[in-house]
């Protein structure tokens, strides 16, 4: 280990550079600068890419996870289902709507909510499951759907812009897709979200929610014969509009899109590839009749064959300038969590062990071969 030569890699880094920052001088100069043609631009080629009807671009994902629920009247009294290993904000979004999470155990092999654990956690208060595509490997929807064919399906595909399923686009598999654009997806908006659609009076409501319940926009009000009157506001809604300088940067963003998966999904099998040979860490993989989408590289740490514990293999790769982290967390093994319903995390044996065995190591599109052939090496030296 001492003769390589020490680098520094990031776990993620946002791949923007020239075309994203003439993109944001446009609305700049122009003085539009909340949502306005740049976001209905975004939209437009958000919905055509996954082959949706509709596209609503919101603040992030947890608030187009909140729009969602709220589109379909999740109230209190209402039980969601959740997978027990994502992150916080895919059962928090059920809590802002006053209803309560239930969370399902996960598959440790996929990262996904594992099917044969959804029956047994529906009642008749159960409205709605969200299945999240984690690291941008689509949920197996169809196991869900048999499972659990009355529910209202919302995906959470904060990871999964540009996943599929079975040759349909994530965002297009159950009632309502939700996507993140933070920086650590594959693309930005810095922060961001999108709420996709087929059904059109769950477009409709989306559109008027996000923007405080306002029966028009503010962009058709002020090109409209009388900007001068307000609209009719004759539900509640919220203000989780996205502004035109992140919509400028996604539609160049959404334009690379599948370029960065496709260098992702190379490099996923070069990974694949080179450590084989390490027997303690097993490394993910795009099952048959499904388009992953690469987000990050989760890979699952064997401690019985392990020479140290994950942390501390963490610890050997973040000296040697490899950043990593736990893939997500396991939500009922979060304080809040665990208090609030008296969770223990045995209780969810799958999430608990993703929680404290998943390792993600570097994939992003600004890595060299000399940064992907350096984490290789270093892996296969710890011992």
């Amino acid at each position: 280990m001492d003769t390589l030569t020490k680098r520094t890699i990031h776990i993620a880094q946002p791949s923007t550079g020239e075309e994203e920052w003439q993109a944001v001088k446009e609305p700049i100069m122009s003085g539009w600068l909340t949502s306005g043609p740049k976001v209905r631009e975004f939209e437009r080629l958000f919905a055509e890419r996954h082959n949706v009807k509709h596209a609503i671009a919101v603040t992030s994902c947890t608030t187009a996870l909140h729009l969602a629920l709220a589109a379909l009247d999740i109230k209190a009294g209402d039980e969601v289902l959740v997978p027990a290993f994502t992150w916080v904000s895919t059962a928090n979004a059920v809590l802002f709507c006053g209803a309560t999470p239930v969370f399902v155990d996960v598959d440790p092999v996929t990262f996904n909510i594992d099917p044969k654990e959804i029956k047994k956690h529906i009642t008749a208060r159960t409205k709605a499951i969200i299945p999240v595509h984690l690291f941008g490997l689509c949920a197996d929807i169809d196991a869900i759907k048999a499972v659990a064919p009355d529910l209202h399906i919302v995906e959470d595909g904060a990871c999964a812009a540009g996943s599929a399923y079975k040759g349909t686009p994530a965002g297009g598999l159950g009632d309502m897709g939700c996507f993140s654009f933070h920086p650590r997806k594959s693309v930005t908006t810095g922060e961001g979200g999108m709420v996709t659609t087929n059904d059109d009076k769950l477009g409709e409501k989306l559109q008027i929610l996000r923007n405080h319940g306002a029966s028009v926009s503010e962009e058709v009000r002020h090109n409209g014969p009388k900007p001068y009157l307000l609209p009719a506001f004759e539900v509640m809604g919220f203000n989780y509009r996205m502004t035109d300088l992140q919509g400028a940067m996604g539609v160049v963003q959404l334009g690379k899109l599948d370029k960065f998966i496709d260098e992702r999904n190379e490099w996923t099998k070069y990974y694949q590839r080179e450590l084989a040979e390490v027997e303690w860490l097993r490394t993910p993989n795009a099952p048959e009749g499904y388009k992953h989408g690469w987000q990050s590289y989760p890979c699952f740490v064997d401690e019985s064959k392990a020479p140290h514990s994950r942390n501390d293999i963490m610890e050997i790769l973040q000296k040697h300038g490899i950043a990593t982290r736990p893939g997500t967390h396991a939500v009922h093994m979060l304080d809040f969590y665990a208090k609030k319903y008296d969770i223990k995390p045995e209780d969810f044996p799958g999430a608990q062990a993703c929680n404290d065995f998943s390792m993600a190591i570097p994939l992003h599109n600004l890595m060299t071969r000399e940064d992907y052939e350096y984490v290789v090496a270093v892996i296969k030296t710890i011992k």
